[in-house]
């Protein structure tokens, strides 16, 4: 099968077309600028690449459900012009079954398929970059509910260490996305994280806000395993072993098992060299083309 797959990042936008053995054919990506400029050239991609389906992983909030008159819109989302958005309706002249999800379900389903996280049936992903997203899967489902986990927008407790008095998210003052995105480095430091690497304070900060987000969600969907990635987890060799190191400190030895005993096994990075989320996204695709 030729399955097409759709990335649809804040920042760019990721084509490819995959098999279903994991294998990305071919890819290319474009920059996220406005709906407008921005959907004709995915389009034009996909258009002559005889796909068989097409899966979209979609950056948030988006409608997930099924069924929904919005199913497959952006909604309110802090990036304007995407507000709205018919993202997969967009597509439906390529008459290829269309599956649709958050782009952070697309990196969990491509490392519970591919990856890391491909023995286990209880599993957080979060995606800690220019926004913090999560996935979450629980028995082997994924967590739609209402609309999809927003675990990115958890209120945090400030450290008095940190010289922002508010994170960058336009909604809240203090949630996970504000203080530990991407543009909260660069607001926090002036510099983003490649150019942070010596800085010991960045990362105990950076660390200490990651740590008590997972200690939220273990505390709540006790997964088996959390896997980060994202650009933020691209300096993973100084900002792991803080995480790691204050997320046995604030469990305090409460939850006691061998996942909490020994977090370095528990709390780990995405493996599969940042292709997780667009072999995520074939696999939408191939389930919607199995469903049709």
């Amino acid at each position: 099968m030729r399955l097409g797959a759709l990335e649809a990042g804040g920042t760019k936008m990721v084509c490819a077309v995959c098999d279903e053995n994991g294998n990305v054919l071919e890819q290319e990506s474009f920059p996220t600028t406005t709906p407008e400029e921005t959907l004709p050239k995915l389009y034009e991609y996909f258009e002559k690449k005889n796909i068989d389906c097409l899966g979209i992983a979609c950056f948030g909030p988006a409608d997930v459900r099924e069924g929904s008159p919005t199913w497959g819109k952006v909604l309110m989302t802090p990036k304007v012009p995407w507000r709205n958005a018919d993202v997969a309706g967009y597509f439906k002249g390529l008459n290829v079954p269309i599956g649709f999800d958050t782009d952070v379900n697309g990196s969990l389903i491509g490392e519970t398929t591919f990856g890391i996280g491909k023995n286990y049936k209880n599993v957080v992903y979060f995606t800690i970059g220019t926004g913090v997203g999560a996935g979450i899967m629980v028995n082997g489902e994924l967590v739609h509910g209402m609309l999809h986990p927003e675990a990115g927008h958890m209120l945090l407790s400030m450290s008095e260490k940190d010289p922002m008095k508010q994170g960058v998210c336009f909604a809240h003052p203090n949630c996970f996305e504000g203080l530990c995105c991407g543009p909260s480095l660069i607001k926090r430091w002036g510099k983003g994280g490649k150019e942070l690497v010596d800085r010991k304070e960045v990362w105990e900060l950076q660390g200490y806000y990651i740590a008590q987000a997972m200690i939220n969600i273990m505390s709540v969907v006790s997964p088996e395993l959390i896997i980060l990635g994202g650009g933020v987890m691209h300096q993973a060799d100084v900002l792991l072993p803080e995480v790691w190191k204050q997320f046995k400190e604030l469990n305090n030895g409460y939850i006691q098992t061998e996942q909490t005993k020994d977090p370095e096994k528990y709390i780990v990075c995405q493996s599969l060299n940042d292709n997780q989320g667009i072999l995520g996204a074939a696999v939408i695709g191939q389930k919607a083309y199995e469903k049709n």
